[in-house]
């Protein structure tokens, strides 16, 4: 562990907290244990960075050719490779360098100078010139820095100050997640003095805020994977740079594939790939090309056309990066993070999370506390404590200088919500913010000092033999816990209470296991096919995905009739469903939709259901919310259901203050409204659709809308087996209807069980065939102790559909039994 600071909690025994803890006073002056390189000089504990490698270290071997700027001449290479040796201080001392040695090289300007953007205060900004010499020289960088450095801020603002931006280029950083790339763009926008959408903007699914003038653009890995599609080589960008690696999300690892494909044909894209927490060993052996045969054949080509022009190999346009990746490690954080564990295991660690955060509030001391939990109804219960923790504290008889405020922060969260998270805390006041993983990356939360970590995430895993999706709780692996535990180190030295004992932390997985080997990898095979890559099987990916999983999704492909018997796409489907920004059944409901005459209502079906949620939680209003579905509730299920509350919406003008009467989240509902306008312009842009005349509409008659929906979903469809009863339950209980699927599934052992789930309107009813949306295996309940395998599956987003029509619809999946 750290040594412990003043003020800091340090192991003590005296105390009936559960880590051991008691809580010291700070003294008058806090004693510095940072040594002179700004590095901390304990070690041993989750922050440590001994044993990395240095800027210093990576640079080694001294200044590989002349340094330069983007708008200058991009291919003068300068003098050769020097061999003089790096000094032992990370410091940049102009006295230790001379003329030509060293990473420096010869022609950097001098060693002071004023930058006009950059924060000099994060840890990254001691490593500019490295990180801008490491980009102008190498195809691909590796940036390992601990939470809090600035890398996703600051880089991009290195770059563009060093021209990379210039001649029309601009500058991408994905993100895995919307609500990272729209926050840290509107961060980089005011640290830069720019309005958000000019100079710095932002892009994700049916939302973005760029111009001509953006040069510097946060977007998602899937906006970058569409844009791929119109620009295979990413001509417009000069340096890409994905952010937060170590999620390992689909799109990011199938962002990475295709990357180091388009860096063999555009040798001037730079690629920066950066994390607090990653495997840069793996990524450095998978972008190295230098040795390959196609690369050395690249070079001499090179070679030869510099010698024809009278040039050497420096000469313009023939300039070649080095092909092997640079890591340079940005050691040191803002402030340094001393983690707690528990003494003793904890029965149930929601409450265990608040009442570490209750003991921390009772020691009144300065700082917001961060807790992570694992989802909505966590987060929820947890804040519901808290807050009659903070009635009952604020009754005692032991008065506080500090106020707590529970807050929540999830994704289904509405806007004004959110909001109030971000805004600093009122004086007097604590935030006490519980959040589920979507505090752990880019986003910011000012002022916390304490975390307290439940050390569980939720995670989805997929079946491809059963086709079916489960959303379970799973322990958190290693890498995660030290990105969480760097949120304590953003203002001032913090804490991080683990909720788990120092010995079991140490058996949980280094990494966490990538999405690719555990999710339906439909959409991404789609994709795949109409980028061109035909083998998809023989592609390069950084974790393979199961050959299993892969077959499934040729199989679903295949299916819907957007591949045809040699697996390329087909004309009529395959195309068209490629250019769509929509989940394949989505896509193929809507393009279904143009031969039933129900266009107009399926744009608005696809739209709501690509938006996350729209009924907005209501916490100690169950009732009242109950009662406000059910004034636009249709037999028909959740399709039609959305498709009434849109039109009640439209009805009212587009009030938010309507929609917050009625539970629903106006922002979603603003986001779809944009969603269906953009799915409109792309059917007519690809001439799906007349330009010139209104889509086409059924009006009050819902069967088309059934009809195009079960066109598309038919691989999830059910049909209804019986209810099934608890025996232990009163004779009230209405029991649980079950469902079966349809189609065939490898499942060896008894039938797979589902039911409707209870956001459904279709719950307390049974209809005898529904296609769902989404299916994901029950967690909880007496029901998953009837089989030792399998557990019931709640469906989502369902439809009731008549059975004739699946094989009316698709004639090649079903057909009636004799």
């Amino acid at each position: 562990m750290d040594p412990p600071g003043g003020g800091f909690i340090r192991p003590g025994t005296q105390s009936g907290s559960a880590f051991g803890l008691k809580f010291d006073r700070p003294p008058p002056q806090q004693p510095s244990w940072r040594d002179s390189r700004g590095g901390r000089s304990g070690g041993g504990g989750p922050a440590s960075t001994s044993g990395r490698r240095s800027a210093a270290d990576v640079f080694g071997a001294g200044g590989r050719g002349r340094g330069r700027g983007r708008g200058q001449d991009r291919g003068s290479q300068g003098q050769d490779r020097g061999t003089a040796s790096a000094p032992a201080s990370d410091e940049d001392d102009d006295a230790e360098w001379g003329p030509g040695q060293g990473p420096r090289g010869p022609d950097l300007p001098p060693m002071n100078p004023t930058y006009r953007y950059g924060d000099p205060s994060l840890p990254v900004s001691k490593y500019r010139r490295q990180i801008l010499w490491l980009v102008e020289n190498h195809a691909v960088t590796i940036i390992v820095g601990e939470t809090g450095s600035g890398k996703t801020t600051q880089v991009p603002q290195f770059l563009l100050e060093a021209g990379w931006a210039e001649s029309g280029y601009a500058i991408a950083c994905t993100q895995p997640r919307r609500v990272a790339a729209s926050t840290v763009a509107a961060r980089v926008a005011e640290e830069m003095g720019v309005e958000l959408g000019t100079a710095v903007g932002y892009a994700v699914r049916f939302d973005n805020a760029i111009s001509e003038r953006t040069r510097i653009k946060y977007l998602t890995d899937g906006v970058l994977l569409r844009e791929m599609m119109d620009d295979p080589l990413l001509t417009q960008y000069s340096v890409i740079m994905v952010d937060e690696a170590h999620e390992r999300s689909l799109a990011t690892d199938m962002l990475l594939g295709l990357l180091k494909k388009v860096l063999k044909r555009r040798p001037d894209l730079r690629l920066i790939i950066s994390s607090a927490t990653l495997e840069a060993g793996k990524l450095r052996d998978f972008f190295d090309t230098s040795t390959s045969a196609s690369t050395a054949r690249r070079r001499a080509a090179l070679a030869a056309a510099a010698a024809a022009a009278g040039a050497g190999v420096g000469g313009v346009g023939c300039s070649e990066p080095d092909r092997t990746p640079a890591v340079v490690t940005v050691e040191g954080r803002t402030h340094p993070v001393q983690v707690h564990y528990l003494q003793q295991p904890a029965a149930d660690y929601v409450a265990a999370a608040v009442s570490a955060a209750v003991d921390i509030h009772c020691e009144d001391l300065p700082g917001d506390i961060l807790i992570f939990l694992t989802g909505q109804e966590e987060v929820q219960a947890a804040v519901a404590q808290l807050e009659e923790q903070s009635r009952r504290l604020a009754g005692g008889r032991v008065s506080y200088s500090l106020r707590m405020m529970p807050l929540p922060l999830y994704a289904g969260l509405p806007g004004a919500a959110q909001s109030a998270v971000f805004r600093p805390a009122p004086r007097g006041v604590r935030k006490v913010v519980a959040a589920t993983n979507i505090a752990e990356t880019s986003l910011t939360l000012e002022g916390v000092v304490y975390v307290v970590d439940c050390c569980f995430v939720k995670q989805r895993a997929y079946n491809p033999l059963t086709g079916l999706e489960s959303l379970l709780v799973a322990p958190l692996s290693q890498a995660s816990a030290a990105q969480r535990a760097g949120r304590a180190g953003r203002v001032r030295a913090g804490h991080c209470f683990r909720l788990c004992r120092e010995e079991d932390f140490a058996q949980l997985p280094k990494v966490t296991v990538p999405e690719m080997q555990r999710s339906n990898l439909v959409s991404m095979v789609l994709q795949l096919k109409s980028l061109g890559i035909d083998n998809v099987m023989r592609f390069e990916w950084l974790a393979p995905p199961p050959a299993e999983a892969m077959v499934r999704a040729l199989e679903e492909l295949h299916a819907l009739r957007v591949l045809d018997d040699d697996a390329r796409l087909t004309k009529d489907v395959g195309l068209a469903l490629a250019a769509l920004p929509l989940e394949p059944s989505l896509g193929a409901a809507l393009l279904a939709a143009r031969r039933l005459g129900c266009v107009e209502e399926l744009l608005t079906v696809a739209a709501l259901m690509s938006v996350p949620h729209v009924w907005a939680p209501a916490a100690g209003a169950l009732r009242a919310a109950d009662e406000a579905k059910a004034k636009f509730a249709a037999a028909e299920g959740d399709g039609v259901t959305m498709l009434n509350v849109h039109r009640a919406w439209r009805s009212s003008g587009r009030s938010s203050a309507w929609a917050g009467r009625h539970f629903l989240n106006a922002s979603s509902l603003y986001r779809a409204d944009e969603a269906r306008d953009q799915l409109l312009g792309l059917l007519r842009r690809h001439g799906l659709l007349d330009a010139n005349t209104p889509p086409p509409s059924c009006g009050a008659d819902m069967e088309p809308v059934c009809r195009a929906l079960a066109a598309g979903q038919f691989m999830c469809a059910a049909v209804y087996e019986g209810t099934q009863y608890n025996p232990l339950a009163a004779e009230s209980d209405p029991g649980v209807h079950v469902y079966r699927l349809v189609r065939y599934t490898a499942h060896k052992t008894a039938p797979l069980k589902l039911r409707i789930h209870n956001s459904s309107v279709l719950w307390r009813s049974a209809p005898p065939c529904v296609v769902y949306r989404s299916v994901q295996q029950a967690d909880s309940g007496w029901y998953e102790m009837q089989q030792a395998d399998s557990g019931l599956y709640e469906m989502q987003g369902l439809t009731a559909v008549q059975p004739d029509w699946l094989v009316e619809l698709a004639p090649h999946m079903f057909h009636r039994p004799k």
